[in-house]
């Protein structure tokens, strides 16, 4: 028998960017880099143990808006061109760098890398990668959890339960559509509980969620296993699991994190900023404007601007061995805790899943390790999901969560502050004039419907989490302040158009064409 279990939880998510009205947009190359970076290296990762009999366990949260995208036959096509031109531009690369071995070794490595990431999205899925971790799910290594409908930050829209019902509802029909099951468990948007929610999850018939290590240690009464044992909330039966801090801190922390280390890719050192303008123009921004591509030569070196070139091989190696310093670590941590607890504990283990691949290139290697270390090696570890766990260990004590996130100083703070305070008047304003008109019955006038839909989707969007994360970063402000306001000016021209019964169904198709996001929405889900 086990001394522990380790659930390892990876939340992939990015907000709902699509802009068919440009031919290039800069931002959508947020989901373009993440499916070269992470997403098709996570599923050659899970491809690879299962070809190799590897009795795993995964969980991911795979939020609405990511799966609207990977999704979308625009955005699938768009997909195509970018990883078309990254291997034209690798063959040049290939040419150009052809005196320099190590860097024409580099070169072919990115060529190769990126003919078979093309060959993964396009041969074998498709283009829709949903189809992939559907499968993995189907499997039974990898169980997928939902998320609010476009991440919105749940505790600060309580004030209108309403839309906190909304966001979880349109969120589970959006599974259930995707994946053929309904969710079992939910990432809360930024981790964001507070009492009451549950009661929301309980409804949709969602069983766990997440939160950060103080959600649990502060509950009340205290909890007896800490963080390391799934509360129940009182009434609902909903369960809470906690993040793990000290597994957390050895891959998220800048002075001790694995990604750090000197061997590994450095980030911030692009071709799309080094070399000659003339010569990467066609790779870059249309303007003029550069950009990172995701081709990088250079390693992390240290804290200097003379980085050393990367190599590949030593980054694996370097890889596999933090991979076994992770396990040896969560060993020592769950002899110690079953010792002390007096029964078996589960360490969650959650991190964005970005971070691996693209923030840390090396990270779905150290995961592969990592994954097959614990199935084939530890005595003391077994792998397990969220799901599996409960349905493995259904006693747990009951207490009450506290109000918390994982954000900056650990409640609202990241969400609310000087740099987007603004926007929250507009939201509930939005969101009281959404739930009034829930209650019209449209008696089959299909443009007031689809008006009405579509003042849903314009609310969840203005919604999101991450704008005012980006607006309190300093990153792209200039975007999400624009994102904010677009969709709440077309949320309150829709409620006008509504009110005097003038809806113009040129500029409704319009805009149902530019946000198009949920299209089974029915707006009665505000009533």
């Amino acid at each position: 028998m086990a001394s522990g279990y380790l659930a390892m939880v990876l939340h992939a998510h990015l907000p709902f960017v699509r802009h068919p009205e440009h031919s290039h947009f800069l931002e959508e190359d947020w989901l373009y880099e993440a499916i070269t970076e992470t997403y098709i290296p996570l599923i050659d990762v899970f491809q690879g143990l299962v070809d190799d009999g590897i009795d795993f366990r995964i969980t991911m949260s795979l939020t609405p808006p990511l799966v609207s995208m990977l999704a979308d036959e625009l955005l699938q096509s768009r997909y195509l061109r970018q990883i078309d031109e990254l291997i034209e531009l690798s063959q040049n690369e290939v040419r150009r760098t052809a005196m320099d071995p190590h860097f024409n070794y580099l070169a072919n490595y990115y060529l190769d890398r990126f003919k078979k990431t093309r060959s993964v999205f396009k041969d074998q899925y498709h283009g829709n990668l949903i189809t992939a971790f559907k499968k993995f799910q189907d499997l039974g290594v990898l169980e997928i959890v939902t998320c609010g409908a476009t991440h919105g930050f749940l505790p600060l829209m309580q004030v209108h339960p309403q839309a906190v019902r909304a966001q979880i509802h349109v969120a589970a029909d959006h599974y259930r559509h995707h994946f053929g099951r309904s969710p079992r468990g939910i990432w809360l948007p930024e981790c964001g509980y507070f009492p009451g929610v549950d009661k929301v999850l309980a409804e949709a018939g969602i069983r766990y969620f997440f939160t950060d290590s103080h959600g649990i240690a502060n509950a009340t009464p205290r909890p007896r296993y800490g963080v390391h044992a799934p509360i129940y909330c009182p009434g609902t039966g909903v369960a809470a699991f906690a993040r793990d801090q000290e597994s957390s801190r050895q891959v998220w922390s800048k002075e001790e994190g694995y990604p750090g280390d000197y061997i590994y890719r450095e980030f911030y050192r692009d071709i799309g900023y080094d070399l000659d303008l003339n010569y990467i123009a066609p790779y870059i921004q249309p303007t003029g404007d550069r950009k990172n591509t995701g081709v990088k030569y250079y390693r992390v070196t240290g804290k200097t601007d003379q980085k050393q070139p990367y190599d590949p091989y030593w980054a694996d190696q370097k890889a596999a061995e933090h991979a076994g310093h992770f396990l040896w670590c969560r060993e020592r941590q769950a002899e110690h805790l079953f010792t002390s607890m007096g029964r078996t504990p589960i360490v969650i283990s959650p991190y964005d899943a970005e971070l691996f691949g693209h923030w840390w290139f090396e990270g779905p290697n150290w995961l592969n390790y990592l994954l097959r270390k614990v199935s084939c090696d530890s005595k003391v570890l077994r792998l397990t999901t969220p799901a599996e766990y409960l349905d493995l260990e259904p006693t747990q004590q009951v207490c009450q969560p506290s109000y918390s996130s994982w954000g900056a100083e650990g409640y609202a703070s990241f969400w609310l502050n000087d740099t987007n305070e603004w926007v929250y008047p507009h939201l509930h304003k939005a969101a009281e004039r959404m739930i009034e008109v829930s209650r019209i019955d449209t008696n089959g006038n299909g443009i007031e419907e689809r008006a009405l839909n579509q003042m849903a989707r314009e609310l969840l969007l203005a919604q999101s989490s991450d704008w005012a994360f980006i607006m309190k970063t300093g990153t792209m402000v200039d975007y999400a302040i624009k994102r904010t306001k677009s969709h709440l000016l077309r949320f309150n021209k829709l409620y006008d158009s509504v009110r005097t019964g003038r809806v113009d169904d040129f500029w409704l198709s319009e805009i149902e064409f530019l946000d198009n996001i949920f299209p089974g929405l029915d707006y009665r889900v505000y009533r």
